[in-house]
């Protein structure tokens, strides 16, 4: 099923033995499209720290309710490697967070979690390896970036907040369309499936669907996503009609 990124704010994030904090943001990575992190603002046992959460690691999120219990517990999360949210996180980071955690490296193949379709089929893989059989030292040492020397993919991390990207402007081939309202993602793979443009006056204020593989690039200095479409392409995009909660299509 659809839902949308912004739905997932405030959700409750629960450890097998307490609660952790609260959803603030996601990021997604902008070459595969998607969802690599939950951040994760925790409460007063861990001084408000933030903290990355992969969705491998989700048990079971309640949709309804509004809370995700992860496989983890609250000793693990607080010996996890520090990471600044409000910097851009890089793959020296990434790398010492996966090899804390034994994932496999999501950059390193074809598949969205590489080796697997499904988050939780990655973190059920890294829960059955002893530190000892983990191809990352959980310490975090150096054998795991050594995994990725050499590939120039894997050395820029492509992480994205999905906090800061809506509201980019929209920017077809040929002019600009509107702004990034929404994202929505499967609830099974957390692949970012649609990105919603609200459409400027050009198109009457309407809402269109657009597929994430025709976003070119995003522009930080300058706030704006750049599309592989001309405005004539956008305006015969049917509209997006979010009403459809009871369809499979999530409410604003």
């Amino acid at each position: 099923m659809l839902r949308d990124v912004k739905d997932l704010k405030g959700y409750a994030i629960g450890a097998t033995d307490g609660e952790l904090g609260t959803v603030k943001d996601l990021y997604f990575d902008d070459q595969q499209w998607g969802i690599r992190y939950l951040v994760v603002e925790t409460g007063s046992w861990l001084s408000g720290r933030k903290v990355l959460i992969s969705p491998g690691a989700a048990g079971g999120v309640a949709w309804d309710s509004g809370r995700i219990d992860v496989r983890l517990t609250r000793r693990q999360v607080e010996d996890s490697p520090g990471i600044d949210t409000d910097k851009p996180v890089s793959r020296q980071h990434e790398t010492t967070y996966y090899d804390y955690y034994g994932y496999p490296y999501y950059w390193e193949g074809a598949s969205l979690w590489c080796p697997v379709v499904y988050p939780v089929e990655a973190g059920r893989s890294a829960e059955s390896m002893s530190p000892a059989n983990r191809s990352g030292g959980a310490d975090g040492t150096d054998e795991g970036v050594k995994r990725t020397e050499g590939n120039d993919n894997a050395r820029d991390s492509h992480l994205r907040g999905c906090n800061d990207v809506v509201g980019h402007g929209a920017m077809a081939s040929d002019g600009p369309i509107g702004r990034v309202h929404a994202f929505l993602f499967d609830d099974a793979t957390w692949a970012i499936r649609h990105v919603v443009v609200q459409t400027g006056n050009w198109l009457q204020g309407r809402r269109v669907l657009l597929s994430p593989q025709r976003i070119q690039r995003i522009s930080w200095p300058e706030r704006e996503v750049y599309l592989d479409m001309s405005r004539e392409e956008v305006a015969t995009i049917p509209d997006y009609v979010h009403e459809r909660a009871s369809a499979g299509q999530p409410r604003d």
